[in-house]
């Protein structure tokens, strides 16, 4: 056998291995996506048993299969309290989560988050300023959400605004976001001061997150929230795996950093603006979820965005059962229970080191 040949054979058979080694790789990957979206599955199916109307598992499982209908109090209590409250649930935290995620890749920040970047603090200041306007009456269902949709947008845009006169830098960026953090607290702060005690008490619990409020009005265009803006944070998830090496070598490889980073933040944005409207600002989930995958899965962010996002919905769905059901006929702001199964496992990922960027 010439030289030749043999240096072919080697190539060939170098090629098949890292071939089958990626192979195993992804296979390991859509498995972990799997199974995470099998979890999802059974919290809901538990989820959508517990409540305060007592209904046997057959009965629940059967007025699903019977179809949507409220001739009766148990379908009622399956399709109008528990159902959309399930699917908000699974849909807000699968989007923040993603956001989370996306976020804490572009900027390269282990504290990057739709909430410390200030946009869940932007809802819940335009959810304190439409309850302030309306004091004393109905508030409308649209001023409520369209004043918080409103005011999550601007700390982005404030921040799009700096970096266009300074360079995008994922430091100038976080220091913006942190400072229209602080900022819209305080002006939260301030309306409330003025407010009544019963519009102080509706802005704080709107202000901690909450689904009691959860309805088919709301599921709708969260849906269609998700399905419009999580393809394309795909769609950019390999430019923000370039970005890990580096701006320099991101350059090198043809992606434009800032302009990478300007658009992933304008996705995630109006992404996470589209669904804290609806429940206020529900910390931890986009902060903690991505650091939990990325010590199984790694920084890809092709995988890690449904995986992440999957693990979020689970999360916070099972927060919310927790959050219904363990002072029942009363509801505890699932913010409050989030933040405490959350808190310790951050802090406990802290001491291990193992929580990937931390």
């Amino acid at each position: 056998m010439s030289m030749s040949s043999e240096t072919g054979t080697k190539v060939r058979l170098g090629r098949k291995k890292v071939e089958e080694s990626y192979n195993k790789f992804i296979r390991k990957k859509i498995r972990y996506i799997i199974l995470f979206f099998v979890i999802v599955l059974v919290i809901a199916g538990i989820a959508v048993v517990l409540g305060c109307f007592p209904l046997s598992v057959s009965e629940v499982y059967s007025i699903i299969l019977h179809g949507l209908s409220t001739e009766t109090l148990g379908d009622e209590s399956v399709w109008i309290l528990r159902m959309p409250r399930i699917i908000l649930a699974l849909l807000v935290g699968f989007g923040l989560a993603a956001a989370g995620t996306m976020m804490q890749g572009v900027l390269k920040n282990p504290l990057a988050s739709p909430f410390t970047l200030g946009i869940a603090a932007g809802a819940a200041f335009g959810a304190s300023l439409a309850l302030f306007l309306a004091e004393g009456a109905v508030v409308s269902e649209y001023l409520l959400v369209g004043c918080a949709f409103f005011f999550a947008l601007i700390p982005t845009f404030v921040i799009m605004l700096l970096t266009h006169f300074r360079r995008a830098t994922p430091e100038t960026m976080v220091l913006a976001g942190i400072g229209m953090l602080y900022l819209f607290g305080a002006f939260q702060g301030l309306v409330q001061f003025i407010s009544s005690p019963t519009t102080v008490q509706a802005a704080v619990i709107f202000g901690v997150g909450t689904l009691a409020r959860a309805s088919w009005a709301q599921v709708i265009p969260a849906g269609i929230v998700i399905i419009c803006f999580i393809p394309l944070l795909m769609w950019k998830a390999w430019d923000v795996n370039i970005l890990d090496a580096g701006d320099e070598a991101a350059e090198s490889m043809g992606v434009n950093t800032a302009r990478t980073r300007v658009i992933v933040m304008v996705i995630t944005t109006i992404l996470t603006a589209g669904l804290v409207c609806f429940t206020g600002p529900i910390g931890f989930i986009g902060l903690i979820t991505p650091h939990i995958c990325r010590m199984f899965l790694g920084g890809d962010n092709r995988f890690l965005i449904p995986v992440a996002g999957f693990f979020g919905a689970a999360l916070l769905l099972g927060a919310d059962t927790v959050a219904r059901t363990v002072i029942a006929p009363e509801s505890i702001p699932v913010g409050i229970v989030v933040s405490l199964i959350a808190g310790p496992l951050f802090l406990i990922m802290l001491l291990s080191k193992k929580g990937g960027y931390l």
